[in-house]
């Protein structure tokens, strides 16, 4: 008899960077889907006004957790928080980027962007997976993104820390997949979300605009993706071209565009 997706990838999912953005849209379609959701989130308010608007909604339950995955001991914290539960989905969603050209970005920044991006995604996924191993079921999603298939200049690290993610998402597929637990590497393009907008003006929160995805629909394409594929990226289009930039055409030439296209920005 077929598992139900509660079943498969429940009782609890973690979401990462819960508060707003696509990490909301992922707690969101995961109660939707009958999940209860642990919210993590370094931002208090914005947490607790997420968690409320959720439990309105939905008959799950939700469980708050504050906590600043930059710091070295947000485990500790968090495991406190959640030893109690059976987590059958992580949702590695919470991220850090600065923008600008590589030598004027502060080092320390740049550290704190590979601790929540790389660090706290490795040992997420290395801490849930046993519970889900010993249970042989389970999911795991974690977020890559578009810029992380090739070099992005004056996003350096962010992109490099991306494909970490996406590599990770990969080899864990297949060898978790073994013990019946379901691993996504998922790269969004751009997507209206709080930070997309500050880069933005002209935008609004679920505001539809040519070339950008509301959250929701990402976090729809990423779910419905687990458990079928290594790696995916939402939308039809979004594949194509990652295809024809990968494969098709030289790698120095999509990163130069891409240099250009960024760069023209602080000019």
């Amino acid at each position: 008899m077929e598992q139900t997706f509660s079943e498969k990838y429940g009782p609890w999912a973690l979401v990462t960077g819960a508060a707003q953005g696509m990490g909301e849209a992922f707690a969101e379609q995961l109660a939707e889907r009958g999940v209860n959701i642990v919210l993590v989130d370094r931002q208090a308010e914005v947490l607790a006004s997420s968690a409320s608007k959720l439990r309105e909604k939905y008959e799950v339950k939700f469980r708050e957790v504050v906590v600043d995955l930059e710091t070295p001991d947000f485990m500790e914290k968090l495991g406190s928080e959640t030893d109690d539960l059976e987590i059958g989905m992580l949702v590695a969603n919470a991220a850090l980027g600065h923008v600008g050209s590589f030598p004027d970005i502060e080092l320390e920044a740049m550290l704190s962007g590979i601790d929540v991006n790389v660090k706290a995604a490795l040992i997420l996924s290395h801490t849930f997976c046993q519970g889900m191993i010993a249970r042989r079921r389970g999911g795991i999603i974690l977020l890559a993104s578009s810029s992380g298939y090739l070099g992005t200049p004056y996003v350096a690290n962010y992109c490099a820390t991306k494909a970490y993610n996406l590599i990770l998402a990969e080899s864990l597929w297949y060898e978790l997949g073994k013990f019946g637990v379901d691993v996504l590497g998922f790269s969004p393009g751009a997507t209206n979300t709080p930070n997309f907008r500050g880069s933005r003006g002209d935008l609004k929160e679920g505001e539809k605009a040519k070339g950008v995805m509301l959250p929701d629909d990402v976090a729809n394409e990423a779910l419905q993706a687990l458990g079928r594929q290594p790696s995916a990226r939402p939308g039809f289009w979004e594949t194509v071209s990652t295809f024809i930039m990968t494969r098709l055409l030289r790698r120095r030439y999509v990163i130069k565009r891409a240099g250009d296209y960024i760069g023209g920005n602080f000019s």
